[in-house]
């Protein structure tokens, strides 16, 4: 389909007028429209040709549209129909949707209600689409490594990183909590020449400060009251493969010179030791923070910063990757099922829309932890609207509201600004240099307009 087509529409009437008449405000209206005059000229071009939706009048010459409807839900159940009736004539148009039909319309046809339905029927063949897609299962789907996706965004990712893989340069994955960071670090590990050694990750955040340097450079024997023995730390457990520093923005201050050190130098000294030790290793960190924010309001050094980002990978979040949601939902759904034995293949349709419609603020994560509780719920073989969180079910996409066509409703330019301004910001998840770029402002320019409109540093 062309990508500035809403969709190929089949009119199908007795009268050539009618024809006409539709196809040219349809095509005004993005569609591609295409016309027969007799349901049996339709039925052979439904055979050769594909079609999102057809649009059939009732009361026809030769086969009518009812008889249409049956053909097509029997040999083309992927298309919907809808169908044309007159004014009074409901009980028809019961028994053409009883036939197969999708919806239908009352003549005399109001084109802005046929417009809002052949829409509504062309979403919903797409989404029959991405679900048959997904009730083949996920094998066929893009892969790269543990990763699943084919959204335009991630394909340009698994572009970036078999490009880095092989080099030896410090790469920095910056992406919001749950978008799977820790899966790009061992896609980076696996694609290099390091492949055959350790991978080992570690959570920054989840160390406490006091131990965070043992953990991380090793102690000597005696070096405080429970180092009983000498320890290895993880750079050296890491040696001739990768240390992935999750979480970094959440490094102490105070820890952060001794890393630069220690990356800076290639060589760690343990805790209590007399001796540096070398190490072999390829550094990979992530973090979900802004960590130009962090440096300019002074909780991230900018020379540990501009060290271990030599190479940024920006992980997209899941409100981002469209269709990307249901591969991933399916793989989930299979993966819960199988490790719970439940016969539970797949989703519906309508849970599947409303899965598209959810924001994700918790991303991947958060997707998965779904899948499994409707897996564990559902009493289908397939999960439904009501297997999922009222949140979800509920969800309705926020909007930025600048007012009616009343002018008593109107409000000035730079209300409309701050309104567009705070929901850009909302949007990137308060990161700030994002948000900057997505205005097209400089970050000094946006940290002036926050302040003017009230919002912290911390907010």
């Amino acid at each position: 389909m062309d990508s500035n087509s809403q969709g190929r529409i089949l009119i199908v009437d007795d009268e050539a007028n009618m024809c006409q008449l539709l196809e040219v405000d349809l095509r005004l209206r993005g569609y591609q429209p295409t016309w027969r005059t007799s349901a049996e000229e339709a039925l052979e071009l439904v055979k050769s040709e594909d079609f999102d939706v057809v649009l059939t009048d009732l009361r026809m010459r030769g086969l009518s549209g009812t008889e249409l409807c049956e053909r097509i839900a029997a040999n083309r159940p992927d298309i919907p129909v809808i169908v044309m009736t007159a004014f009074g004539s409901l009980e028809t148009a019961v028994a053409a949707i009883r036939a197969g039909a999708y919806d239908f319309v009352t003549k005399p046809i109001e084109m802005e209600i046929l417009a809002i339905t052949l829409q509504r029927a062309v979403t919903h063949r797409q989404l029959q689409e991405k679900i048959k897609v997904l009730s083949e299962g996920t094998e066929s789907t893009a892969h790269f490594e543990s990763m699943i996706g084919s959204s335009p965004a991630m394909t340009r990712l698994y572009d970036q990183i078999s490009r880095i893989a092989t080099t030896e340069t410090a790469v920095l994955v910056c992406g919001e909590s749950g978008t799977g960071k820790e899966l790009v670090a061992k896609s980076i590990h696996q694609r290099s020449r390091r492949s055959q050694g350790p991978f080992v990750p570690v959570n920054c955040a989840a160390l406490p400060e006091a131990l965070l340097e043992s953990e991380l450079f090793g102690h000597a024997k005696g070096a405080f009251t429970d180092a009983k023995a000498q320890r290895r730390g993880l750079f050296l457990q890491a040696e001739k493969g990768t240390l992935f520093l999750d979480e970094i923005g959440e490094l102490p201050l105070a820890m952060q010179p001794k890393l630069l050190r220690a990356l800076e130098e290639g060589r760690v000294r343990p805790v209590g030791g007399d001796q540096e030790v070398p190490f072999d290793v390829r550094i990979v960190t992530a973090t979900n923070r802004d960590l130009l924010t962090e440096v300019e309001e002074g909780r991230f050094r900018e020379d540990l910063f501009y060290r271990i980002n030599v190479i940024q990978l920006d992980l997209p979040p899941l409100r981002a990757r469209g269709t990307d949601t249901l591969m991933l939902a399916q793989r989930f759904v299979e993966q819960s099922a199988k490790r719970s034995q439940r016969n539970v293949t797949g989703i519906s349709e309508p849970a599947a829309e409303r899965l598209l419609n959810y924001s994700w603020p918790g991303n991947v994560r958060e997707l998965r932890n779904i899948m499994e509780r409707a897996v564990a719920l559902t009493p289908f073989d397939k999960i439904a609207v009501d297997d999922l969180p009222e949140k979800i079910r509920d969800y309705r996409s926020s909007q930025v509201f600048i007012g009616g066509d009343d002018p008593s409703e109107l409000v000035p330019m730079q209300e409309v600004e701050r309104r567009y301004v705070l929901h850009v910001l909302q949007a990137a998840d308060n990161n700030k240099s994002v948000a900057a770029q997505i205005l097209g402002l400089d970050r000094k320019t946006l940290y002036r307009k926050l302040k003017q409109y009230g919002v912290s540093d911390s907010d």
